[in-house]
Parts: C-alpha cells; structure tokens; sequence
C-alpha cells in the first residue's frame, strides 16, 4: 500500500499537484467568464426562476425536472469535499486555501455553465429510452473525436470510485467509527446494501432521492454549523481577515500548524475546490443531461447555482466553523497515518522560530531547508523513545506525547529501525498529540459550538448523508459512462463493482483514498477543458440564440 500510495503521490504531482495546473483550471473560467460577459453575475437570477419551473414546456423530453437534476448533481458534488475536503485544504495551507477555494467556486460557475450546455445539447435517447449525455458524446458527435471520448469516458468509470466512491466510503466510516465507535466494515456493508438498492433504479429513483434528501441534509448541517459560529463570533471577523490577508502571501505558523506558502496554499486550495464543485470535471453534465427541456443554455444556467451553494455557501460555512473554533492550529490525540508520519533527524521545537522556519521550508518542498530524513535506531522503552537526536513530524506539525504499540500490545520497549524517515516496521501504531486533518478535524470543530460534544453526531449524520448521496450520483455518472463506452449490458457488472468497491474503501487507509481522487480528477478534467475550449464559438452562439427565443416568447 506504501509503495501505491508513493505512485499515486508522485502521479498527482506531475498532473492536480503540478504548478500548471490550478492556472489551466481557472484560467479556462477566466476565459469563459470574459467571453461570454460574467454569466454567473447576468445569468444568476434567470437560473433560479428555470430551476422552479417558470420556462418548463409540455412534451420536451427528458427524464426529470431542473430541479431533480440539480440536486442530482448538487448530490455529487456536497459529499466529503464540504466537510472532509475543506479541512484537509485549510489543514495543508491555512486560511489561505479557503480564498482559493471561492476563487475555484466563481470562475467555476461560468466552467459548469458551459460545460452543461454543451453536454445537454449533443445528449442522445439510449436503447431503453432514457437519455444519456456528458462530455463524451459533444467530443464525439460534435468534434469528431471519438478517441477524446473514450479517454475521457474512460476516465469517468475510474473518477466515479476516485472522486464518488471511494473517499466517500472512507469519511463515513472514519467519521462514524470516532463518534460512534462502529466497526468500519459493518458500516461499509450496511451502507453499501442501501447503496445497491437506490442505484438499481436508475436516474428516476436517484433523482428522486436526491431531491428529498439534498435539502433536508443541508439544513441540518448548516444549523450545527451555525451553533459553533456563533458561539465562537468574536473570531468570524478574524477569520475573513485571515483568509483574505493570506491570499496573496501564504498563512503564517500559528500554534502547531507550521505555515503554508502561496504557492502551497494556492496549488492546494484550487485543487480542494476543484474535488468540491467539480467545475470543469465533466461529471454534472451527465446528470443535467437528463433533465427535460430542449433549451441547453437553460440547463446550463442551472447548472451554475452549483458552484455557488456547494463552495461559495457550504464549504465557506465549514470553513469558518474550523478558523472561528481554531481546531485547526491544536494537537489533538489521534493514531498516525503511516503516510503522514516523517523522523527527521535532529531535534526541533514549535516554540523556536528558527526552528520553524526549517521545518516550514521542509513542508512546503522549499530548497535549503536543512532538514533530512532520519535513518537509524530508535530505543523503545514501554512505548516511550528513549533515544535522541530525532524528531517525529506528523500531519505536518511536531509529535508530541508519542507513543509506539505493536500488534496488541500496548506498550513497545525494543529497538525501531527508521530508513529514510519511515519505520521499517509494517505493523507498528504510533499515536499521540498532532495536527488532524479531514473529517477528523471538522468532526472536533463541531464540539466547540453550543452543542458541545453533541456537534460531533451532526458531523457523523451529516456526513454520512453528503457522502452517500455523493456515492448515488457517481454511480449515475459510471454508468452512462459505461452505456458509452460498452453498451447498457454493461452497467449491472459496473454497479457490482461499485458497490464492492463502496465497502472495501470503508476500511482501507485515508490517505491512500485521497491520493486516488486527486489523480483521477485531473485525468477527467482535461480532457472535458480542452473541448469546451474548442466549441467556445459555438457557446457563445448558443446562449445569444437562446436569449431571443426567450425575448420572443414573451
């Protein structure tokens, strides 16, 4: 799993984690948001007025209403990315992130307008009637390149377990054993029972789950949410200034949380953003597909209310609930990620500012940092190091009360070896005090409101919500995907395997999981940037014609 995961780490630097990319993401928002003169500023009102029926039609196919395919794809898209993947931003670059995140959310708006316009207009009726459509048939039937299709097609059945599934599994189960206590595989195969019985229903049953269980989660989320804000509103305004002041310089070490650069911040907030809306992913295309009406622009407007109640409202919510409690600079107790843990040799102290400034350097990849892997002997007595000349860093910050354990003893007193600042040990448990990140994180934020410890079970349900309705609207996504690629005998195998995979990610490691989304994302997502890029003409088009039949009809 260590070596996947470094395979995995090392893929994402080179695709989501590289430089380039957060400035093709948001610069082909840019693009469209000039282009086409600031739709998600114009367009706004206009889209809530389609999305309750006011310009519906009799006889236009489709498969459900604007409605029910909004909160389809709002299902997709508020799952763990709102309460794990906020944390896990702010977690690797500070308030920081939370201001890219908004900036991924506004260009984000225009990129799902024009990327659901396209779909639905290219969109075909399938064998059995229903309709299908996505990025892959405007690739196919429009620009003639059935090669980009299946890749991106392709990409779709692997990002529908990377980005829908799998770390949606995960956070459940995480977020329900530290609350609860439940075994995470009893969790993974009760949910991934309920989970086979919407999704055989296709997209008339998900649609329909989807729109009763979208508003009633957000509801209860956003009143425990509030509950910690308020209790903690002396900090809100420190908060903003903190995100908005770190935006163009990086976040300062504050507590155990050791810094983040701009560039870390920026790379990583834009990054998180993009796993929360999927604006330019190429997947809520495949949901709005469905929807009835022959105006594709008008499902595009729709479409663009998603990057606004997912990110700019939801994940902004979260964000403050993490900074106003200021969770996010403490060490709490947790078991260590074997992924997350480093032995550096020397030993260094968060209350030294040289010291600081070493290790910043060290997290945030910058050269001349100083700092080097440990390798060598650890003496262990009864769980305690005895040795010097070393220092644990763990989910980027200083261990501190370390305590080492194997198999099912409590206590380990021999010798560790350490090679290049990972235990050789694969079976070794190493818990302590240290930054947490992810749902770990958001579920402590959520104690300190006024609800007290009772925060933690609206984190649990909440989440457990977001991420399975998330796993329903994916699996829609897969097989369409699938129906393209192989035809529709294709879906059950695929639905089988995705329900399998849904259980097994209940327990495997978090990290691991969060690796997988974040190639998988990229390797959807640009293929869809560079078609919608292609048909920018034709875009721009079929707006200007949709806005005079609308003036016409009035």
């Amino acid at each position: 799993m260590e070596g996947l995961y470094n395979f995995l780490t090392s893929l994402d630097g080179m695709l989501g984690g590289a430089p380039w990319f957060p400035f093709v993401l948001l610069g082909v928002g840019l693009f469209f948001t000039v282009y086409l003169k600031f739709p998600q500023i114009r367009f706004f009102k206009h889209a809530w007025l389609v999305v309750t029926g006011k310009y519906d039609k009799d006889g236009e196919e489709g498969d459900t209403t604007h409605f029910r395919a909004l909160t389809t794809a709002l299902s997709g898209t508020v799952g763990t990315g709102n309460i794990s993947g906020v944390a896990f931003a702010i977690f690797l670059g500070g308030p920081a992130a939370l201001f890219w995140m908004w900036a991924t959310a506004f260009l984000g708006m225009t990129t799902k307008f024009v990327e659901v316009t396209l779909s639905h207009k290219y969109r075909v009726k399938t064998e059995d009637g229903t309709m299908a459509g996505g990025p892959m048939y405007y690739m196919d039937r429009r620009l003639n390149m059935k090669w980009l299709a299946v890749a991106f097609a392709i990409a779709t059945v692997v990002s529908s377990f990377g980005t829908g599934n799998l770390p949606q599994s995960n956070g459940i189960a995480q977020s329900i054993e530290a609350t609860f206590g439940f075994d995470p595989l009893v969790v993974g195969s009760v949910l991934g029972i309920l989970l086979a019985l919407v999704i055989l229903g296709g997209i008339q049953r998900i649609a329909a789950f989807t729109s009763k269980i979208v508003p009633i989660m957000a509801v209860i989320y956003l009143i425990g949410a509030l509950a910690v804000i308020f209790a903690n509103a002396e900090n809100i305004g420190p908060s903003f200034a903190a995100v908005i002041g770190d935006a163009f310089s990086g976040s300062a070490a504050a507590g155990g949380f050791l810094g983040a650069s701009l560039a870390y911040a920026f790379n990583r907030g834009v990054n998180r953003g993009l796993f929360s809306n999927e604006a330019g992913q190429g997947s809520a295309p495949i949901a709005h597909a469905a929807a009835r009406t022959s105006e594709p622009a008008s499902e595009g407007m729709v479409s663009l209310l998603e990057p606004f109640i997912d990110t700019i409202l939801i994940c902004t919510v979260t964000g403050l609930v993490i900074l106003s409690s200021g969770v996010w600079k403490e060490k709490h107790q947790n078991v260590f990620d074997r992924s997350d843990m480093y032995f550096v040799q020397g030993v260094y102290a968060d209350d030294n500012p040289a010291d600081k400034e070493a290790l910043y350097k060290y997290l945030n990849d910058i050269e001349d940092s100083g700092v080097e892997n440990y390798t060598g002997p650890i003496s262990v007595v009864n769980g305690t190091a005895v040795s010097e000349g070393f220092t644990l860093i763990n989910a980027r910050s200083i261990a501190e009360d370390v305590n080492y354990s194997l198999g099912d003893e409590d206590a380990y007193t021999g010798t560790l070896q350490i090679k290049d600042g990972k235990p050789v040990k694969a079976n070794l448990e190493v818990s302590g005090k240290s930054l947490v990140h992810s749902a770990a994180l958001t579920t402590i934020a959520f104690t300190r409101g006024y609800f007290g410890s009772f925060g933690q079970y609206i984190v649990s349900i909440g989440l457990m919500l977001f991420a399975f309705s998330t796993a329903i609207a994916w699996s829609y996504y897969g097989d369409r995907a699938m129906t393209y690629l192989l035809g529709p005998r294709s879906v059950m195998p695929y639905r089988v395997i995705y329900v399998a995979g849904f259980v097994w990610a209940s327990f495997s490691d978090t990290t691991l999981v969060w690796a997988l989304s974040a190639v998988a994302i990229v390797v959807m997502t640009l293929p869809n940037l560079f078609g919608i890029v292609m048909l920018s003409k034709e875009m721009k088009q079929t707006v200007d014609e949709y806005w005079t039949r609308v003036r016409d009809d009035k």
